[in-house]
């Protein structure tokens, strides 16, 4: 029989919930809010306060303190939207009961298979039960697994009234998939003294640092003319862009780089003789390493032009958000306090920078200082993904030790 949070779980997966890069829109599509309208619905099942969602599809709502003493207000987020990279619709999870170490069929027709080979940390889970998706979709853990472990914290509250807390913030974000999840959240609305993102991977991660990031946008002008009669007047943009790629160092991409190595990613590559458009994101740790990057990627466009002419070249970089280590280290106890939390419940902590973003990053640069914990993911955005089923109810057992170890250090 599976456990409740299990269950829901499977019923928020179920659900497409998919961001779009390209919209224009917010949230960027209209079917999140249909897992935020469901939020809505069991929140005030359980009769949480103030349970609501605004127009931007932010759901939020409070859990009343039980104690007659201050207590700092926590909150705790997560997502709503999957990835735009893979289909999000018609999820259809598989359990594998006791892993045994071995190769895991998805797909039987297609063969897609999850192995150990490919991904070792499989090994780490022999004997646990391993939801998988079925070779066709995401999973959607990224970050429906942070939505049932935390509905699954505030039920247990909700129903041992014994238990005592202070005051806990609930809030659902969409389109965190496209940079975007923190965008128009009501910081001051929201009402907590600081919160904690539960949207990362393995068992036992605490994050605080995470890349300073940007986009750049890069269109090649070229002049298309017969190949027959195209010496010295054909401008072939397609080869331009191959070679202003070329000249980006290639142990700055993503496959070659990892902890604080930032890198330049290629996301995008479209291209005709007369005009190509390409698209990189720009990722480092460092905030002085992070504008090196940039002036690295300018200098390289001012090269192109000095060799083909003004204008062949036409680049916008815009930044995205910043590491959120300096607005976390002010106020080190929620990390620390995270931390006890772990060796308490006897899981190692895994304290890393984040590869990548998160909601915590521009929530903390908004004044809510928002480090990240773990879901129990692994294998995010692809038909890979899995999580155990003994990991997510852990993130419980976690979040709930934290509302405990700050109910119990006020009365100290």
């Amino acid at each position: 029989m599976q456990s409740n949070v299990i269950n829901r779980f499977i019923r928020y997966i179920k659900i497409d919930t998919q961001s779009n890069p390209e919209s224009t829109t917010f949230p960027s599509t209209k079917k999140q809010f249909h897992l935020g309208q469901l939020l809505v619905r069991e929140l005030n099942s359980l009769e949480l306060e103030n349970v609501n969602m605004d127009e931007n599809g932010y759901v939020m709502a409070t859990l009343a303190s039980n104690i007659d003493y201050d207590v700092p207000t926590i909150g705790f987020i997560a997502h709503m939207d999957t990835a735009p990279d893979i289909s999000g619709k018609g999820v259809n999870p598989q359990f594998v009961e006791n892993y045994d170490g071995s190769d895991i069929v998805l797909h039987k027709k297609n063969n897609i298979i999850l192995s150990p080979k490919d991904f070792p940390q499989l090994k780490k889970y022999i004997g646990k039960t391993l939801i998988t998706t079925d070779g066709t979709t995401l999973l959607g853990a990224d970050d429906k697994a942070g939505i049932a472990e935390i509905m699954e914290a505030m039920e247990f509250l909700v129903k041992n009234p014994d238990v005592k807390h202070g005051t806990i913030k609930i809030g659902f974000t969409p389109d965190e998939e496209i940079g975007k999840g923190a965008d128009f959240f009501d910081v001051k609305k929201f009402g907590a003294d600081f919160a904690y993102t539960i949207d990362g991977g393995e068992l036992g991660e605490l994050e605080y640092e995470n890349f300073n990031a940007a986009g750049a946008k890069i269109k090649v002008n070229g002049r298309n003319v017969h190949p027959g009669t195209a010496k010295n007047q054909m401008i072939n943009s397609i080869q331009i862009a191959m070679e202003l790629h070329a000249m980006l160092p290639t142990n700055q991409r993503p496959e070659h780089t990892e902890g604080y190595e930032g890198f330049f990613m290629l996301m995008s590559f479209k291209g005709t003789v007369e005009n190509t458009n390409l698209s990189y994101i720009i990722r480092d740790h460092c905030f002085d390493k992070f504008n090196q990057k940039k002036k690295l990627i300018s200098s390289v466009i001012d090269f192109i032009n000095n060799k083909y002419g003004d204008n062949t070249v036409e680049i916008e970089i815009q930044d995205s958000y910043f590491n959120m280590k300096e607005k976390i280290k002010p106020v080190m106890h929620i990390v620390d306090t995270a931390k006890e939390a772990l060796i308490d419940l006897e899981i190692e902590p895994i304290i890393k920078p984040i590869r990548g973003g998160t909601d915590g990053s521009k929530l903390s640069f908004k004044g809510l200082p928002t480090p990240n914990i773990f879901t129990g993911g692994h294998n995010f955005h692809g038909k890979y993904e899995y999580i155990p089923v003994e990991s997510i109810e852990r993130a419980v057992e976690v979040i709930l030790k934290i509302i405990e170890k700050y109910t119990k250090k006020a009365i100290q």
